[in-house]
């Protein structure tokens, strides 16, 4: 070994014995007769001093040492001088005197700072992601991640799971995105493609008898990306066998509080975690993935201002639309120019506009009040509980857009408000989906979440008398605003498969061609069986405090999905083309 100890591990315990450090050069400083460098690994720092009265030679080779070089020094650990100690350093009680130093490989000077957490341009920190991940942040981050999930095997094989690897290369069906699709060299015109999740994998695998299966498994989506979406991502894949949607949700609830207790014990999560319907979900938060840490909940005044002589009121609800809106605390006195911006927020996101309301000590101040009764006014202030001095937002028109619109708008004014405590994880399972949703493009019905979903028994008859009123066995898990995982109980029963797959309109040819080998495995004994598959970059990420899962994944790609360190995708030559029998064409 090139070193005897890491650079956060030298204590007073090892004074006056003589040690070997190896790393980078965090910080120099040359106090004339001295050098001082801070050498660091991934452990920590470890001061070093260099006197040319103790090592000339030493000394001299730290004269030409500069920030990130990686070096080699031996010398003698001592305790620092009375009042030099540095309390936020493990090892701040000493300091290394240099007596044989060498320079293992020298550094150009970095793009950026690596011993100073300032703002750097993302695509420059993309683009050298290697020293990118140097700095302590980062380097944090990435720890995190493997204590995560090194906890949640230890849990799971503790509890009788056993990992089980899925194949990357699959067959190519429907899981709700894109695939990545891979050419075959060996079968001209056919291809594999890159897994978005092992879901069928993980259902044979319980037909094989691993009635506990888990894998920290690679997907991939060919999907437009945002903060917590990449093309390539990890989630914790789960399947049970012989349980109820209940024995899942318990466990994934133990599994999440014994994490954060475990990683980040200085964050609190609310216990038990709440369970909310689809429907309230949307009714409350107008989305189903709310942030639970405050409130700012939706209000329905369709009732209240359906006869009023406002006529955007009255066409939205005539129109089949809703009127909904948020009341914000003490935001009474915003200015015109806030106004503005909260309306300019709501339009962006596909709203017509938005009406204010203003509580003043004396009066009512919006546009809309003059066509308003005094006693409609009333009751929309009871509604929301309003007082004096807070701000009642509100907008009317087709409900899936309102939602949309007052649930982005309720989490801008939590930001604004600084309503959401950023050392509380607010879990919550969503449960009671429809099995179906109809997709009006193209005429027919869709899963809500996949095609394997299981049905609520009690609403079997109605897949052939009114989908739209079935219920699924489907649940998410959600955290602060975003979904962490989706999962459901699974058909195990061929013909309950078919009928399903028949109202997802496949024909019987492509049902045989894409779905067969499922079919046939469930004639040979199905347990009944369900899973959950958490994703481990969005945990990471609120566990960590970060806005984006970019900055909990060692190597991600931009959000237009390209690598800028290595430059891909890339072009590949034309023999590579041909042995794969593809040819490009210009749209």
């Amino acid at each position: 070994m090139l070193r005897t100890h890491s650079c956060g591990e030298l204590t007073r315990d090892q004074v006056g014995e003589r040690a070997t450090l190896a790393g980078w050069v965090h910080r120099r400083r040359d106090h004339g007769g001295l050098i001082f460098i801070d050498l660091r690994d991934r452990e920590g720092l470890t001061q070093v001093v260099f006197n040319p009265e103790i090592s000339k030679a030493a000394h001299e080779i730290a004269t030409s040492m500069r920030n990130e070089y990686v070096i080699r020094v031996s010398g003698e650990v001592a305790k620092r001088p009375l009042g030099a100690e540095n309390p936020k350093l493990a090892t701040g009680d000493i300091e290394l005197i240099a007596k044989e130093a060498e320079i293992l490989s020298p550094a150009k000077p970095p793009p950026f700072y690596i011993n100073e957490d300032v703002e750097v341009d993302e695509g420059l920190r993309l683009k050298y992601r290697y020293l990118d991940l140097r700095r302590p942040r980062m380097k944090e981050n990435i720890i995190l991640r493997y204590r995560v999930i090194k906890f949640f095997r230890d849990f799971l094989d503790a509890r009788g799971f056993i990992e089980i690897e899925t194949p990357i290369l699959i067959k190519s069906t429907p899981e709700g995105a894109r695939d990545y699709l891979v050419p075959s060299r060996l079968h001209p015109g056919r291809f594999y493609a890159l897994p978005q999740s092992p879901q069928q994998l993980k259902q044979l695998l319980m037909v094989a008898g691993f009635d506990k299966y888990f894998q920290v498994a690679r997907c991939f989506r060919d999907e437009d990306l945002r903060a917590d979406r990449q093309p390539e991502f990890t989630q914790l894949d789960i399947e049970m066998s012989f349980v109820e949607e209940e024995d899942i949700l318990n466990l994934v609830e133990e599994m999440f509080t014994s994490l954060v207790e475990t990683v980040k014990p200085e964050m609190r999560v609310i216990k038990p975690f709440p369970r909310l319907s689809y429907a309230d979900a949307m009714r409350r938060f107008g989305t189903d993935k709310p942030d639970l840490r405050f409130g700012l909940e939706l209000r329905d005044l369709s009732d209240i201002v359906a006869q009023s002589d406002f006529a955007p009121f009255r066409s939205a609800i005539a129109e089949g639309g809703r009127v909904k809106g948020i009341c914000a605390p003490g935001c009474a006195s915003y200015t015109r120019h806030q106004l503005d911006e909260l309306t300019e927020f709501v339009r962006a996101r596909g709203a017509k506009g938005l009406i204010t309301m203003e509580l003043g000590e004396d009066r009512l101040r919006s546009a809309v009040a003059r066509f308003l009764t005094e006693r409609q006014v009333d009751e929309i202030i009871g509604r929301f509980g309003a007082k004096v001095g807070d701000l009642i937002l509100i907008i009317a028109g087709e409900e899936k857009l309102v939602n949309g619109a007052l649930s982005l708008l309720r989490e801008e004014m939590g930001r604004r408000l600084s309503l959401a405590d950023p050392k509380l994880l607010a879990f919550a399972f969503i449960v009671d989906f429809s099995l179906l949703k109809w997709n009006e493009q193209e005429g027919r019905w869709e899963p809500m979440h996949h095609p394997f979903t299981a049905p609520r028994d009690e609403d079997i008859p109605l897949l052939d008398t009114a989908p739209e009123k079935v219920k699924a066995k489907h649940y998410d898990i959600v955290c602060n605003g975003y979904e962490l995982s989706s999962g459901s109980i699974r058909i195990h029963n061929r013909e309950l498969q078919e009928k399903v797959f028949r109202l997802l309109g496949y024909s019987e040819e492509e049902v045989k061609e894409r779905f067969g080998h499922m079919l046939e495995a469930f004639e040979y004994g199905a347990p009944p069986h369900g899973g959950i598959a958490p994703g481990i970059d969005r945990i990471v990420m609120l566990l960590a405090g970060e806005n984006t899962i970019r900055e909990v994944i060692p190597f991600p790609k931009t959000q237009s999905a390209v690598d800028l360190m290595t430059n891909a995708p890339s072009p590949v030559d034309d023999e590579q083309l041909r042995e794969l029998h593809i040819a490009l064409r210009d749209e």
